[in-house]
């Protein structure tokens, strides 16, 4: 069976192609010009083991929140194309993830039903010249909004003694749970297979 889709989302403010094989091996060709925003995509290819391909073109000489958005929000309807009708899968994820001074919680859903909680520290503004680090939220609710999904992602502790948070760790650490979070959500159970993994008979 194959897991794979293939999104197209044009406005008159970005134009995103998304490519997701969920059992692919890590494999990624990601370009949004948002250079930490590719970094963090190419987190999520590699630690959920899917192979991704994002291209997008926006408007970056506004800002850099449209082409976050929308590539977001088109990353999350491949997941939930790619899924299909969600049998056999595992359904929840949990990952909690350590990055040096840094450790974040992830746990995922595919429920069907759209809900993201997230909690982390106020950080500096921007990381690197163009990604605000306001927008991380903003990535989390568009995802899990177009992926139908529920999402809740915790920083349990973000600096170290009488420091300041790395916002750069913080984010990058989130990413990761979240993937490797939903790398677990999506394995096929060979304890369910050929069944949906809910009472009421779909997700």
């Amino acid at each position: 069976m194959s897991r794979t889709a293939r999104v197209e989302r044009t406005t008159a403010e970005t134009k995103v192609l998304v490519e997701l094989d969920l059992d692919g091996s890590g494999q990624a060709d990601i370009t949004t010009g948002v250079g930490f925003y590719d970094h963090m995509l190419h987190q999520i290819a590699r630690h959920g083991g899917f192979d991704l391909t994002v291209h997008t073109v926006g408007d970056l000489e506004i800002d850099a929140h449209h082409t976050i958005e929308d590539t977001s929000l088109a990353l999350g309807t491949a997941l939930d194309q790619a899924l299909g009708n969600k049998i056999g899968i595992r359904r929840y994820g949990s990952a909690t993830i350590p990055m040096d001074e840094v450790l974040v919680r992830a746990a995922v859903d595919l429920s069907g039903r759209p809900y993201v909680v997230h909690d982390e520290p106020a950080l500096a503004p921007y990381i690197g010249p163009v990604y605000p680090t306001s927008m991380t939220r903003h990535i989390w609710e568009s995802f899990g909004q177009s992926a139908r999904l529920t999402l809740h992602v915790s920083v349990l502790r973000a600096a170290r003694p009488g420091g300041h948070p790395d916002a750069h760790h913080v984010v990058e650490a989130q990413f990761k749970a979240v993937a490797r979070a939903l790398r677990e959500a999506v394995t096929i159970d060979p304890r369910s297979a050929g069944e949906v993994p809910s009472t009421k008979g779909l997700l």
